[in-house]
This record gives structure tokens, C-alpha cells and sequence, in this order.
């Protein structure tokens, strides 16, 4: 068991950095504010952090970063965050068993008071393939994050929970253009 946790945290950040520079592949999800959409067609012409999971525990480290990356390219509350355009997508997936609950969390969700986090949810039901092989979507404990340019392709991957390193790290590579 040792063994098999040391390997995977080598792993799993060569996994992540595997799909720099390929296209992101299209997921098709509804919103919370109505309607649908689908990555990266609709949101083509600017990059978009994207974040994806499909566990609980996966969800609740996404959640980690909901507020920090909503502060900083939404709200846009730094000194130079202004400078930044860049969208946003959070993916909660529905996939297996965990479909059966996909409605009644829409629901809830809706009824909530965080109606300002609705634009940037978007809800995936489906299968996990082709998602987990072309992203390396290897441990359901862990969300995954992308930066996806304007022209749908991966500029950056990493995974995990919030950390000030980590949101440096995703600046200067938005700042790269």
C-alpha cells in the first residue's frame, strides 16, 4: 500500500501536465442558472478555469476553490485582478450510481442563496470516459482543474485543494498570453 500511495504521488502531476497544449474535450452539462452548455464551444474567446469532480470528497475540495477563484476573476477584488479575463466553469459530475441524486441536488442548488455562483456551475450527467483517459482523471478524490485557452486548447493542469502557491502559479500562466 505504501508503494502504490508513493507512486501515485508521482503520478499523478505527471498526469495532470499530459494534456498541455491538447484540445479540451467537449462535456455538455446544464446550469444552474437554466439552460445548457457545452466546454469549451460555448466558452470559446476567452480562457476559462475549468474544475471538475465526482465524488464527495472531490466536491468538497473544489468547493476550496470556489471563493478564491470567484474573488479574483469574477469579482475581481485584488490590486491588478482587473487585468484578468478569464471565465469561469465548476463541473460537479454525475456519473454511475451518483446520477440518481443529480435532480434533487439541482434542486437544492437552485433554492440556495448563492444564486451569484449560478453562471459558473455547469452539471454533468454521463459516463466518466472519455473524460478520466484524455484529462487523467485518476483519483476520485481529488478535483482537477484546467486552464483552457480561447482556442480550446490546455494550457495548464493541477489538481488538489486550494493553495496560495497553486493560485500564483495559475496568474503567472494566465499572464504567459
Amino acid at each position: 500500500m505504501k508503494y502504490l500511495l508513493l507512486a501515485l504521488s508521482f503520478a499523478l502531476p505527471a498526469l495532470c501536465m499530459a494534456q498541455k497544449g491538447q484540445p479540451f474535450p467537449s462535456i455538455s452539462g446544464e446550469l444552474l442558472k437554466g439552460g445548457t452548455a457545452t466546454l469549451p464551444e460555448n466558452y470559446s474567446g476567452k480562457m476559462t478555469i475549468v474544475g471538475m469532480a465526482w465524488s464527495k470528497k472531490s466536491e468538497d475540495a473544489l468547493k476550496t476553490w470556489y471563493e478564491p477563484l470567484y474573488d479574483k476573476f469574477v469579482l475581481k477584488r485584488g490590486i491588478f485582478d482587473s487585468d484578468y479575463d478569464v471565465q469561469l466553469c465548476m463541473i460537479p459530475m454525475y456519473i454511475g450510481l451518483k446520477q440518481a441524486a443529480y435532480e434533487s441536488t439541482m434542486s437544492t442548488l437552485r433554492e440556495s442563496n448563492r444564486t451569484d455562483l449560478f453562471p459558473y456551475i455547469l452539471f454533468y450527467k454521463g459516463p466518466i470516459e472519455p473524460y478520466d483517459s484524455k484529462l487523467g482523471l485518476v483519483d476520485k478524490a481529488t478535483p482537477y482543474f484546467f486552464l483552457v485557452d480561447e482556442k480550446g486548447k490546455i494550457r495548464h493542469a493541477f489538481s488538489g485543494i486550494f493553495t496560495e502557491t497553486k493560485m500564483e502559479r495559475l496568474e503567472e500562466v494566465i499572464s504567459m498570453k
